[in-house]
This record gives structure tokens, sequence and C-alpha cells, in this order.
């Protein structure tokens, strides 16, 4: 009987914890779409799918002098761990996946933080407003703090401004 009550409230605890870490990738579907990085050449920014299947997923280039210098694969989605924690993963161009768990979020804005990472630790979007989006990297290296900061404005998604 103890049990079989310890497996009933196991699983009610998962439940909820699935409950809640869907309720909080629902808090991020504003990232879907086209995002150019302010003062970045044509091209540069991410683009984030529609929410589909507890997972968003996204990809992020950097173009300079015509060409792309830097990429980036990214996912929010809920972990498979017990907790089934979300999380921003990240697979930059030539480098391992690391993944970066919810530190916090709210209607505008998530953190995301992996204190064990060389750089950066933690990874932050911010909605400001409807069409703008502040995206930072943050941490420390060889004890120095370090801020990148990755200013969007959402834009249309597709070639209009190619012939």
């Amino acid at each position: 009987m103890y049990r079989a009550l310890g497996l009933l409230v196991v699983s009610a605890l998962s439940m909820g914890n699935a409950h809640a870490a869907a309720q909080d990738i629902d808090k991020l579907a504003w990232l879907e779409g086209c995002w150019a990085r302010d003062g970045g050449e044509p091209g540069s920014g991410e683009h984030w799918s529609a929410l589909a299947g507890g997972t968003l997923l996204g990809v992020g280039r950097t173009i300079k002098g015509g060409k792309t210098v830097d990429f980036e694969f990214m996912q929010l989605r809920h972990l498979d761990a017990p907790d089934g924690r979300l999380a921003f993963i990240a697979l930059p161009a030539g480098q391992d996946r690391t993944e970066f768990p919810l530190l916090r979020i709210s209607d505008t804005s998530a953190t995301f933080e992996q204190p064990g990472h060389d750089f950066p630790q933690r990874v932050i979007y911010t909605r400001q407003g409807q069409t703008r989006l502040l995206a930072r990297i943050e941490g420390s290296v060889d004890g120095t703090t370090r801020v990148v900061d990755f200013p969007m404005t959402r834009t249309a998604c597709g070639n209009a401004d190619r012939p």
C-alpha cells in the first residue's frame, strides 16, 4: 500500500512538473519568427520556428563581408530529466552541444544558466515590446565578467529583399 501511495505521489509530481514545463515554454512563443540583428549585415540574426511538440527550434547566423562567419542551431525544450526543466540548448558551429537549464522566466524574459560552461554561463532573451528583442550572453572569462548583447528587430521571413 505504501509503495502504491509513493508511486501515486511521484506520478502526480511528475504531471505537475510536466504541466509547469509546458506553461514555461508557452511563455516563449513570442520568439517565433525572424529577427534581424540591429547594425548587422542583411541575413544576420535569428529565425525561430513555431512552437510545436513542446519545442521551439532556432538558427542564428552572422554575416560579415557578404559571407556567413558564424552560425548556431538552438532549441528551447524541456530536458529528458525527472524535473523536466525547460532549457536553452545551443549547438554553435564547430563546438559541442551545451544545455542551459531555465533559471527564471516571465512573460517577457527568460534566463538560462550553465555555471560549469566556459563562456557564456548565462543566455538571456528579453522581449522589448512587439518588435524588439535583446538576446544577451554573459559570464566570466579568466575571472573577468563579460557581457555581449545582440539587439534585434522583428522582420519578415523569406527573401523579400532578393531579386
